[in-house]
């Protein structure tokens, strides 16, 4: 295996991989400007690049976003050492990765028994300002960070209140606390 780039934020990272040849790109969706829409932009550009999601944020939140987004594989950062070029080796040969967890939790919703959570029914971009908000960013700044209008935001916003059941922003952070949802 050869590195042949690394990326501090998403703008060098769509320019990475737009301008190298690589087979695998490995994905931290906790870079800056980064998030599951990074999977479906680095896709358009590169359809044949395999992309593997590595990430800190929590399976369950993420694993089946990602993966129908186009990633090849999905892993915590909490998976062990061995198992990175494993993975990286088995999407590089064309495989799907998903570690021993996430296949657990993409079983449980593929036959109906896991956990149907107020959090899962939101789109990606509702789970991205749901997130932003649990964490207290105003309007302006989740406007900024995911490049829309803060009317956007406010429209987002009343979905994921409807959606998840709740009235206040204080009750996203309550939810996102009880059920793991922050780092």
């Amino acid at each position: 295996m050869v590195v042949v780039g690394q990326a501090a934020d998403a703008d060098e990272a769509l320019a990475l991989a737009a301008a190298t040849e690589a087979d695998v790109c490995i994905l931290d969706l906790g870079i800056a400007g980064g998030g599951p829409d990074l999977v479906a932009q680095i896709r358009e550009l590169r359809p044949r690049l395999r992309i593997l999601v590595f990430t800190m944020q929590r399976p369950e939140q993420m694993a089946l976003k990602v993966l129908s987004l186009g990633a090849a594989g999905f892993l915590g950062k909490s998976c062990p050492p061995e198992e990175i070029p494993v993975a990286v080796r088995a999407v590089a040969a064309g495989r799907r990765y998903v570690s021993e967890q996430v296949a657990a939790i993409l079983a449980d919703r593929v036959v109906g028994g896991g956990p149907d959570e107020a959090h899962q029914r939101l789109s990606v971009r509702e789970l991205e300002v749901f997130n932003r908000l649990a964490r207290g960013q105003g309007p302006s700044e989740i406007a900024e960070a995911l490049g829309v209008s803060v009317k956007s935001v406010s429209t987002y916003r009343s979905r994921v209140l409807a959606k998840m059941g709740v009235e206040r922003n204080a009750d996203l952070t309550r939810y996102a606390l009880e059920h793991g949802l922050l780092d």
